[in-house]
């Protein structure tokens, strides 16, 4: 799989005012892109497409390069203290993602020039909570090494929490293109972080992302660089041989990793759920998903802001646990769970 190119991108007024806008500017001049200005990533309307369905997947090639205005950060529990803010918008047509409903009708991608900035602020909350560690977490709503590779933000923000006394950085992704944060400077300070799932699940809900096989090795790659390492399973789903195949990916980590790296991993648990809103945008956008969508067969679970989601029945989700807990511990007996959920 190639890395992401964009096929529209969009500059933002001050964004040519930053040397990163700039540098993206010539970039993809020189990369002969289709080049637009907007005043506001707001105004960012009338895509090419006959349809709505065509003028997504046009906005999902979309790029917009902008400022982060607001340095204010959201929390992001359980796995961290606060969400960094570097991008926001995936180039992946994950089925079942969150930010099928967070992003609305406007799913392009949007990368911040003022890096620094958001670094400063980043510091101030540091200094708060000091001499506590405070960890930040940055793909909430990014994948962001799918975009690095154009920005080079991820390999800058790891080099300043390498150098950092009480920060850790986190993030996760579904990409594989990580050989150019190989040899950045993260002094243990950065959980590099997978998303991984049974082939059943990436093969029919994950387009445009890596497949297994290119994740686990660049996991290898990320392992032997020396960063902590870490793995989000998710969303754990029930289909037709699922034990069989959440097993064989734990296999398939294992014959990867050095032994090194099995002394310090973390894994995540999340199994598979959805919204009403969700389930809608869902439909609409991926009118001929396999997903199982059908809320007779899930429990309700009440949620934040009054908005409940769907989740496996309590005997399902045991099941689940039972399974999972257990292949974590038959392969990697020194792995920390965060968290199941």
């Amino acid at each position: 799989m190639k890395p992401f190119v964009p096929k529209l991108v969009y500059f933002e007024p001050d964004a040519l005012d930053y040397p990163l806008g700039q540098t993206l500017y010539d970039k993809f001049k020189d990369m002969d892109l289709d080049i637009r200005y907007t005043t506001s990533h707001n105004q960012v309307r009338n895509l090419p497409g006959e349809s709505d369905l065509q003028k997504y997947r046009v906005a999902k090639s979309t790029l917009v390069v902008g400022i982060r205005k607001t340095l204010k950060f959201d929390t992001s529990k359980p796995s961290a203290e606060y969400a960094i803010p570097f991008a926001t918008g995936c180039m992946g047509h994950c089925h079942y993602c969150y930010l099928q409903t967070t992003m609305g009708s406007k799913p392009y991608i949007r990368t911040y020039v003022n890096v620094e900035e958001i670094l400063d602020a980043a510091d101030r909350y540091m200094a708060e909570r000091a001499p506590e560690y405070t960890r930040f977490e940055a793909s909430c709503t990014s994948d962001i090494v799918g975009i690095d590779h154009l920005t080079h933000t991820l390999r800058r923000a790891i080099e300043h929490f390498g150098q950092s006394e009480y920060g850790k950085l986190r993030f996760v992704t579904k990409f594989h293109h990580v050989d150019h944060l190989l040899d950045a400077r993260h002094n243990g300070k950065t959980r590099f972080r997978f998303s991984v799932n049974a082939d059943y699940i990436i093969k029919n809900f994950e387009p445009g992302t890596s497949p297994l096989e290119q994740r686990i090795e660049a996991a290898g790659k990320v392992a032997r660089a020396g960063y902590p390492l870490g793995f989000i399973v998710a969303p754990i789903y029930i289909h037709e041989g699922w034990e069989d195949g959440y097993r064989h990916m734990f296999e398939r980590l294992d014959a990867e990793l050095p032994a090194k790296a099995k002394e310090d991993l973390t894994f995540e648990f999340i199994q598979h759920r959805f919204t009403k809103p969700a389930k809608r945008v869902i439909e609409k956008n991926y009118p001929m998903t396999k997903l199982e969508l059908d809320e007779e067969k899930r429990r309700y679970k009440w949620g934040k802001y009054g908005i409940g989601k769907y989740i496996y029945p309590k005997e399902e989700e045991e099941d689940l646990k039972t399974h999972l807990f257990g292949y974590m511990k038959d392969f990697f007996p020194k792995a920390k769970l965060e968290y199941f959920t």
